[in-house]
């Protein structure tokens, strides 16, 4: 035999054996290489250790939710007059206000076991997957009854349906629905969710006997802020100065999440600066930082420095003119975060709704800077960005929601989905337009008329670079007082915009 034939034979005999080997390995590699789908091993929470006390400034939220504690710890008492637990609580409201943390007092209070699941983990690449891990988790709370299951973010896979194209997310809210439907006979299985964007959820989601309760959390009031920071600073060593109820004052609008971070700020600068307690200035500084971003030191030639001065002046002049804006607590030309300047405002007291006239006077102070910059040096500069962002949107809200305009065409056409014509877009578009003209001119007209003001406030600022309310006042010397306040509250409906 040749040796050619030899190798023929070999060829022919280990050459389909080597060929399945290959394709073995490579599937194996494959397989190896694809991601692993198996779910995670649902248990209960241990992190569910929270008491009602530590839950602060939600007490309507809280007094919503104390039945169901009531119910799960004592169900015959609600079972003996035909009362059902509610199925499902929806928690909403803006982010950080304590719906996960008032979810895991629930489970605490009530004895009964905390499930807790995002809802983005429910949603894979693989069809089928996420409604199987739906049936999954409900198998196992109602096992365990009674029990608390709350799903965090539930928006994930709680939009309506028909929004987008993804057929995976409607076939894992398809099967929470049925779920939600289905446990009746476990009594003792309550779910709770949260969410911050209530108003995309599928109806289908929201309808009594799948979620009963829609519970607002909304961010505290000043009782409940001074409440949230007495439980974030009981651990705290404070100096006698530190007065939570003045940081409450000067935090509106803040929710939990920011009153704990400004505690935790306040306390890394004691720390930093080497005391052994909290004083009153780490919680200003501690603010400062949380608002206004942290300090940075960006290299500024004199004229940019000049510039900045005169801008967050500006400003600072028109809040203390018009008694329809908040004063300014603090004016700044040293860099925090992306800005140069900056003027931080804390409104004395909580407002829930604006007149025209305030929501005039805010954008006159926004357009301040740029009057400033106008009137001192001839031209503007990129600076004022942000200030005409929130200038278009106040505008904008004034016109298209709330019917401020000075025609009936402002008025908004809800009961056609919003749906008008292209005239009267035009002319929203126009009476939009007006009120921002009418507000820069109404700025330049004051900063003219207090040029004294103006150049006191920007001088102080470049030899100061910080000055404190009571400097602004001081140089001001109760201008607020003593302008007219008729002048603060001119009329715009006078003039109305000319047809094209």
């Amino acid at each position: 035999m040749s040796a050619w034939d030899h190798i023929s034979n070999i060829v022919l005999t280990w050459g389909p054996l080597a060929f399945m080997a290959l394709i073995v390995f490579f599937l194996w590699r494959t397989v190896k290489l694809m991601p692993r789908t198996k779910p995670q091993e649902i248990s209960p929470d241990s992190a569910s250790s929270v008491k009602w006390d530590e839950v602060a400034g939600v007490d309507q939220a809280k007094a919503e939710l104390r039945e169901v504690v009531e119910f799960l710890t004592d169900p015959q008492r609600f079972r003996k007059l035909g009362a059902k637990v509610p199925k499902g609580i929806l928690l909403h409201g803006p982010p950080g206000t304590g719906k996960t943390l008032l979810a895991k007092a629930v489970a605490n209070e009530s004895g009964a076991r905390f499930y807790s699941q995002s809802a983005a983990s429910f949603v894979e690449m693989f069809a089928g997957l996420g409604a199987a891990r739906i049936r999954r988790l409900f198998s196992e709370a109602r096992k365990h009854a009674p029990a608390i299951l709350f799903i965090d973010e539930i928006d994930a896979v709680g939009a309506a349906r028909g929004s987008d194209n993804n057929s995976e997310r409607e076939q894992t809210l398809n099967q929470l629905l049925v779920e939600m439907d289905g446990f009746e006979s476990s009594g003792d299985l309550v779910v709770i969710a949260a969410s911050n964007l209530l108003e995309k959820l599928d109806p289908a989601l929201l309808r009594p006997g799948r979620f009963d309760r829609q519970i607002f959390v909304s961010p505290p009031d000043v009782e409940g802020r001074k409440a949230i920071l007495g439980v974030h600073t009981a651990n705290k060593p404070l100096e006698a100065d530190v007065d939570l109820g003045l940081v409450a004052r000067q935090t509106s609008g803040l929710t939990g999440a920011e009153l704990a971070n400004i505690c935790n700020e306040a306390a890394i600068a004691a720390a930093r600066g080497l005391r052994v307690r909290i004083e009153h200035h780490d919680f200003e500084n501690a603010l400062e930082r949380v608002v206004a971003g942290m300090e940075t030191r960006h290299t500024v030639n004199e004229h940019e420095r000049r510039v900045v001065a005169y801008h967050e002046a500006g400003h600072a002049v028109l809040g203390e003119l018009l008694p329809g804006t908040t004063r300014a607590h603090r004016v700044s030309i040293v860099p925090r975060g992306s800005a140069l300047g900056y003027v931080l405002r804390l409104p004395d007291e909580d407002r829930h709704l604006d007149t025209r006239p305030e929501l005039m006077d805010r954008m006159v102070v926004l357009l301040g800077g740029r009057a400033a910059e106008q009137l001192v040096f001839g031209s503007i500069t990129s600076g004022a960005s942000d200030d005409l962002r929130k200038v278009a949107e106040i505008s904008r809200k004034m016109i298209h929601e709330w019917a401020m305009g000075t025609s009936v065409s402002a008025i908004q056409l809800l009961a056609e989905g919003g749906a008008v014509s292209d005239r009267t877009r035009e002319l929203r578009d126009a009476e939009q337009q007006h009120l921002a003209d009418e507000a820069m001119r109404r700025a330049v007209r004051l900063l003219t008329e207090h040029r004294w003001a103006l150049d006191g406030v920007a001088g102080a600022l470049l030899q100061h670079e910080v000055l404190e309310r009571a400097d602004i006042e001081r140089i001001m010397g109760g201008a607020r007082d003593a302008a007219p306040r008729a002048a603060s509250h001119l009329s715009v409906a006078a003039t109305r915009p000319k047809d094209d």
